[in-house]
Order: structure tokens, then sequence, then C-alpha cells
């Protein structure tokens, strides 16, 4: 009997081991542990306050990418660099491409003096909508199942209480901007919500001038467009400097709001920066 006990216990353990999983921002650890819940373990590369175009990861999180099973990549700039480097420490790591299925919008620049915009690559904020919300949470649901199928249902029902979230933050959403009219524009340092706006009839106006803070000339011509826009807020982000937006804010006399698109509490996130445009308390 002494034999078979330390055998049972680490068929246990084998059977009840969480599934490894490496996601490269934050948002994405909502989503997976929203539908793996606590059969789950979710390691983040970029950290809160961390920017996904510069960052490096830690000796400690490259022991984690060496043990685990499932690796979530959203398109973030890093990505592009690291992921190979991942693959040749794991090569039994699945990644899975969460942006597929999704139509990438150009990321916007704003254009020196001009009141439009030029492309300059890819949006890769694609989490900053509902509508992907739904289709990024599809691909860690058939992920989970496949990589874990005798708790697919399981994971199902996680699915469907995550999505029923979604479709709910997405209705408070349109019915704060109900109210305004199609068009209607807000200002961003960095242009990180192209999804947001594309999806509900919004404009945003960037401050940075090609990855930079505007030169004073410039930042009379943004100020301008904000007045002409009849901006009501202006949204920055704790990974860049807000020393233009605070500028512009003072001659504006509107507020400067701190809001991340890397926040953990996506819903929440998406809904504040719906009522701020709205001007909503």
């Amino acid at each position: 009997m002494n034999k078979i006990i330390p055998i049972f216990i680490v068929f246990s353990t084998f059977i009840l081991a969480n599934i490894n999983t490496i996601v490269s921002i934050v948002p994405e650890a909502t989503f997976v542990k929203a539908i793996g819940k606590d059969k789950v373990d979710v390691t983040v590369m970029v950290s809160p306050g961390s920017s996904p175009h510069t960052y490096e990861p830690k000796p400690s999180q490259m022991k984690a990418v060496a043990k685990a099973q499932l690796y979530f990549a959203i398109g973030v700039e890093f990505e592009k660099t690291w992921l190979p480097r991942f693959k040749d420490l794991n090569p039994k790591m699945k990644v899975i491409d969460l942006s597929q299925g999704i139509r990438k919008i150009p990321m916007a620049a704003h254009h020196h003096e001009e009141e439009h915009h030029e492309e300059s690559g890819l949006d890769p904020h694609i989490w900053t909508v509902p509508e992907n919300v739904a289709i990024i949470a599809q691909h860690i649901f058939n992920a989970l199942a496949s990589e874990d199928p005798q708790n697919s249902a399981y994971y199902k029902a996680n699915l469907d209480t995550f999505l029923a979230k979604v479709k709910e933050t997405d209705a408070r959403i349109k019915n704060y901007l109900a109210p305004l009219p199609k068009g209607t524009t807000f200002m961003v340092f960095h242009p990180s919500w192209g999804y947001f706006a594309k999806a509900y009839g919004l404009k945003q106006l960037p401050i940075e001038i090609e990855g930079k803070n505007p030169k004073p000339r410039e930042l009379i011509a943004v100020i301008k467009a904000a007045q002409k826009a009849h901006v009501r807020a202006i949204f920055t982000q704790p990974e860049f400097s807000d020393a233009s937006a605070k500028i512009i804010a003072d001659e504006l006399h509107i507020p400067v709001i701190k809001v991340s698109p890397l926040a953990a509490d996506w819903s929440e996130n998406l809904i504040r920066i719906a009522k701020a445009i709205a001007g909503v308390e």
C-alpha cells in the first residue's frame, strides 16, 4: 500500500497541474484568467508602467518561458524581436496569435501643422474595443480547450460569462456616447485608441509628432486643431510624458486624464474613456 501512495500523488499532481501561459501585456492576463481561472498560471512580460515598444524580458521571465506551454502573442512591438528567441529557448511552446481574424487599421500620427493624419504602420492596440476582445477571448478558449480537453466545458462556461461582460461593456459605452454627434474628437498624446474611435464613430487627435513632443510652433497648431474640434479632455498614458498635454489643457481649460491601454481592468478603462469623452461624471 505504501508503494502505491507516492505513485498516486505523482499522478494526481500531473493531472491537476495548471497550464503555464505567457502573455505580452497585462490586459491579456485579464482575458486569460477570465477564461482559464484557477486552471492557468499566467506570466506577464510587460509590467505596468513599462512600454511594449522598448521592453526587454528579465531573467526570471525567461525561466517562465522555458517551461511555458502556451504563449499568447498580440502583435506588440517587442514580440517581433523576442518571440523567435522564446521559441529557440522553448521549441515545444505553442504560440497563439490573438490578432488572427482582426482587421488592423493604420496607426494615426499628427501630421505637423495640417489637421489630418498620416499612416505610419498598423495599430497594434487591438484590445481597446469590445468587438476585438470577443475575438481574442475565442482564440484563448480554443487554445486552452485544445491544450486541456478534459476541462473544455469549464473553459466554455467561463468564455460565455466573459463574452456577456464584453457585450455589456459595449452597450454601456454606446449609451454614454449616444448623445454625441458622429465624428466627435478626443485628444490623446500617443494614438493608442484608434480602434475605439473607429468602433464608436469618434476621432482621436494625437499630440505627439513622429513619436515626440511637439515643438512650440507645432504645439500652437495642435491647440488650434483642438479648439476647432471642441475637445473636452486629453488622455495621456503613464508610459509617456504629459508635459505637452498639460500646456494644451491649461490653454483650453480642459482636464488631463491619465489612462493606459495596458490597464488590467479593460472594461472599466474603456467605460471611463467613454464617460470622459461624453463629459459625464
